[in-house]
């Protein structure tokens, strides 16, 4: 058994250490930021996969990235409110996208 526990020592869940990540970000006002995704149950978490063909197949080959370590995610995602990270997600839901409110005559219709 080891003493010393290093940054980049395994998650007692995870079998491995993850290494660098390819993790998802979106553009921002001067530089990308960190995109942050939620859990099935609403908690907020990060995300990064360890190959780019898995990010591709889960967010797009569109969705720019970044290389990070897990220990730097973890890191940045701290600052944002949130501990979680998770690793290779196999399924995201689609954005959200606004519904434009009825007018109350289309409301009326409806009815």
């Amino acid at each position: 058994m080891c003493l010393f526990q290093y940054d980049d020592d395994p998650e007692p869940e995870e079998p491995v250490p993850a290494g660098l990540l390819h993790v998802p970000v979106r553009p921002g006002t001067t530089e990308v930021v960190l995109r942050m995704f939620r859990t099935p149950l609403g908690e907020r978490t990060a995300v990064g996969f360890t190959r780019p063909d898995l990010l591709a197949t889960v967010l797009g080959a569109e969705q720019p990235w970044i290389r990070l370590s897990a220990p730097a995610l973890r890191a940045l995602a701290s600052a944002l409110g949130t501990c979680r990270l998770t690793v290779d997600p196999t399924f995201t839901a689609p954005v959200v996208t606004p519904v434009p409110a009825r007018t109350t005559a289309a409301a009326a219709r409806a009815l």
